[in-house]
């Protein structure tokens, strides 16, 4: 029995028939559905979250916010604000990226581009990060409780909590900027060895610019998780109720996370309403981290 092909390829028909037959995948189908449902489940809790802080906050969303200090009087609490622990957080914030970022980059520099994998320390050192990236925070709270508070004698002060916080996400940092550094093609390093560079000369101008993106990417996402952490910083003084901003790395603080913690114990509509508006302070704060990282991600990606 002899079959005949025609000369001229598949027929239009033949083709639309294979294409719909390759598209009508169930279970292809039922994963996009599953995926698409998780999506719109996360935004809509996010709506829904960003909906009611605004509903209940809308009449504190004003530069009383940011102008004023907090007050422990109900009937001072509605010209009450949240400065102090504003300026706590971006005090707090600022010294924990000057901490973990440098630190994290050039670990994973170590890690990715120098280190020999055969040594048993080294294996050790990766396997301790991995770990420390799934500890809970309240452990750092304890660990930066006994250790840096009391024995080493920072006390409950903006250094210690910037300390435990970086801590908190400097494996997180580690391991994005190890992703980053390991997606650079090795033919980069390949060209820059064969044009007699150094192994320093390589890593420095051909694979940090073109892992920026990533870097970026990770270490602000890993910013952002510290500036939302109110478990470590509980066990370290930040509860104490502030009315003055700090003036030194060795100040008493607080952050909007506790401050927000503080107003929504109590009862009084004023103290929820004020709560409600920090939330919304504190949200924007956050998406506009996350957008900065968006925004350097993309410019360095068309420019690499």
């Amino acid at each position: 029995m002899t079959t005949t092909t025609n000369p001229r390829g598949p027929s239009s028909a033949d083709v639309r028939a294979e294409l719909t037959r390759r598209r009508f995948r169930p279970a292809e189908t039922a994963f996009k559905l599953a995926l698409q449902a998780c999506l719109a489940i996360g935004l809509a809790f996010l709506v829904a979250l960003l909906a009611f802080a605004v509903t209940k906050g809308w009449h504190r969303l004003d530069a009383r916010l940011w102008e004023n200090m907090p007050t422990g009087r109900v009937s001072r609490a509605g010209e009450a604000g949240v400065q102090s622990a504003i300026w706590g957080t971006v005090w707090v914030i600022s010294l924990t990226a000057a901490i973990c970022l440098p630190t994290g980059v050039l670990a994973a520099i170590y890690l990715e581009e120098y280190a020999d994998n055969t040594r048993w320390y080294n294996r050790l050192l990766e396997l301790n990060i991995q770990n420390l990236a799934g500890v809970p925070s309240i452990v750092f709270g304890i660990l930066g409780l006994g250790l840096i508070a009391r024995v080493i004698g920072l006390g409950f002060t903006v250094a210690t909590a910037a300390v435990v916080l970086s801590l908190l996400v400097l494996p997180t940092v580690i391991i994005a900027s190890r992703e980053a550094i390991r997606a650079v093609p090795q033919s980069i390093r390949h060209a820059s060895y064969a044009l007699g560079a150094t192994r320093w000369q390589t890593v420095s101008r051909q694979v940090l610019p073109a892992a920026v993106p990533g870097i970026a990417t990770g270490s602000i996402l890993a910013l952002s998780r510290a500036i939302g952490e109110a478990a470590p910083l509980i066990l370290l003084g930040a509860v104490t109720f502030i009315r003055f901003n700090p003036d030194s790395l060795l100040s008493a603080y607080t952050t909007l996370p506790i401050q927000i913690y503080n107003l929504i114990k109590e009862p009084q509509a004023e103290f929820q309403e004020l709560a409600a508006a920090a939330i919304v302070l504190m949200l924007v704060v956050l998406l506009a981290m996350n957008s900065i990282a968006i925004f350097v991600r993309n410019r360095f990606t068309k420019r690499w």
